[in-house]
C-alpha cells in the first residue's frame, strides 16, 4: 500500500517562501494524478493544487500565480513550491492522489504564515 510522507513546512513572514515536498513508497504512485490539500483549524479540507501523471497541471483560484506544483517520478515525489505565502495559507498540508477514494493519508506538514 501506497504511503505519503509530507515534509517541509513550518514559520515563515507574509511574503515568504516554503517548499513542501511529498514522498510516496511504492512505485504505483507515478501513476495517479497527485494533489495538494490542505486544512485550516476549523475550516474543511481543500484542494489547492494538483498535476497529473504527465505533468499537466491545474490551481485553486486563491493560490494560482503563486504556487507552483510539480513531480518527480524517478524520486515517487511531488513537490509545492509556494511564494508569496500569506496569513490565509496557514494550514496543515496534506498530499493525496486525486481519486475518489484518496490513499490513506500522512500526518501532513504545518505551514504558518505570521509576522
Amino acid at each position: 500500500q501506497v504511503q505519503l510522507v509530507e515534509s517541509g513546512g513550518g514559520l515563515v513572514q507574509p511574503g515568504g517562501s516554503l517548499r513542501l515536498s511529498c514522498a510516496a513508497s511504492g512505485s504505483i504512485f507515478r501513476l495517479y494524478a497527485i494533489g495538494w490539500y490542505r486544512q485550516a483549524p476549523g475550516k474543511q479540507r481543500e484542494l489547492v493544487a494538483s498535476i497529473t501523471s504527465s505533468g499537466s497541471t491545474n490551481y485553486a483560484d486563491s493560490v494560482k500565480g503563486r504556487f507552483t506544483i510539480s513531480r518527480d517520478n524517478a524520486k515517487n515525489t511531488v513537490y509545492l513550491q509556494m511564494n508569496s505565502l500569506k496569513p490565509d495559507d496557514t494550514a496543515v498540508y496534506y498530499c493525496n492522489a486525486v481519486l475518489p477514494h484518496p490513499l490513506p493519508w500522512g500526518q501532513g506538514t504545518q505551514v504558518t504564515v505570521s509576522s
